[in-house]
């Protein structure tokens, strides 16, 4: 493990336990056992769960960084999180219950997999003219998402399922437990496993795209398992949290001054970031003085879009 993965590693360590302290109701010492049902059913796993859904998109945004060595790279930009919203808004729609939006979710963004694996599968001669494709085709993707989401909003039948449908786009991890955390982890895990073999390619693109093939890095397999990476995680984290964005864009530029700068040293790094930072901002989300909990995608948005307003005044700096 590297000093950097030490570090966030020890922080979310803290941070943990920490964050079971807050919410509406106080604690007393000793717990009584509806305090300790409370502290075990409800805060706990929201707490786990925040962490593995920020772990997920921290690794992501690093990885397809890295891919696209562009600083502005953000996996929600590639297809898989609107792929993933429009499953569950369309199962809000019709009614399903709420055990059957996770799965919607989750083949929302599978649909979304296959199709961006369907027109940037076939990488042509050069990983610039691979990269390129791979990029337009997530954004057709994402676009068409959107729109068909927008339209299965106007169909909502009453202002009922509407704001049910709006709420959860907004994203939060109010009332989530063990279940929730049942059906990310294991996907999460596996797309954060898959994205860590791409470390050694990602470290070879930083060197030119011909020192890159010439040390065995073949753009068909690197890109599927980003495909499949990506999907997994940011797939998994949508399914059960709704849309969390700005993650996967601010961890990496916070972790990398904290690394040698390679792609494979951002990733595990990277990935504890993002826990930790939505771990956080889920507790700050419960301990804020209001009558209705405020959404945890909207106080990650207040925080990314000024990140973002400052990283491009920087960016547009280093090219004047």
């Amino acid at each position: 493990m590297t000093r950097a993965a030490a570090v966030f590693a020890a922080a979310l360590a803290i941070a943990l336990p920490l964050s079971l302290l807050a919410g509406r109701g106080g604690l007393s010492a000793p717990v009584s056992a509806t305090e300790l049902l409370i502290l075990t059913e409800l805060r706990l796993p929201r707490a786990v769960l925040a962490v593995f859904v920020g772990a997920g998109l921290g690794m992501a945004g690093a990885a397809m960084q890295g891919y696209l060595r562009n600083p502005l790279a953000d996996p929600g930009l590639f297809g898989i999180a609107p792929g993933a919203a429009l499953g569950a808004v369309t199962a809000l729609l019709a009614g399903a219950p709420w055990w059957a939006v996770p799965p919607a979710a989750l083949a929302g963004a599978a649909a979304a997999m296959a199709l961006l694996a369907l027109v940037a599968g076939r990488t042509p001669p050069g990983l610039g003219r691979g990269i390129a494709l791979f990029t337009l085709a997530g954004l057709m993707i994402s676009s068409l998402a959107g729109a068909l989401t927008a339209l299965v909003i106007s169909l909502a039948p009453n202002a009922f399922v509407l704001s049910e449908i709006v709420m959860w786009l907004n994203g939060a991890l109010t009332d989530r437990s063990w279940r929730e955390v049942a059906i990310a982890a294991p996907l999460i895990l596996s797309g954060c496993a898959l994205l860590l073999l791409t470390a050694r390619a990602l470290d070879a693109l930083t060197l030119g795209e011909a020192v890159a093939r010439s040390l065995g890095v073949v753009p068909g397999r690197l890109l599927w398992l980003l495909v499949a990476g990506v999907g997994l995680t940011v797939g998994a984290g949508v399914a059960v949290a709704g849309i969390i964005g700005f993650v996967g864009l601010i961890v990496p530029h916070l972790v990398r001054p904290l690394t040698d700068r390679r792609p494979s040293a951002l990733l595990l790094p990277a990935a504890l970031a993002g826990g930790l930072l939505v771990l956080i901002a889920d507790t700050a989300v419960r301990i804020l003085p209001l009558m209705v909990e405020l959404r945890l995608g909207i106080v990650l948005s207040f925080i990314g879009a000024p990140f973002f307003l400052w990283l491009l005044l920087r960016l547009r700096r280093g090219w004047a």
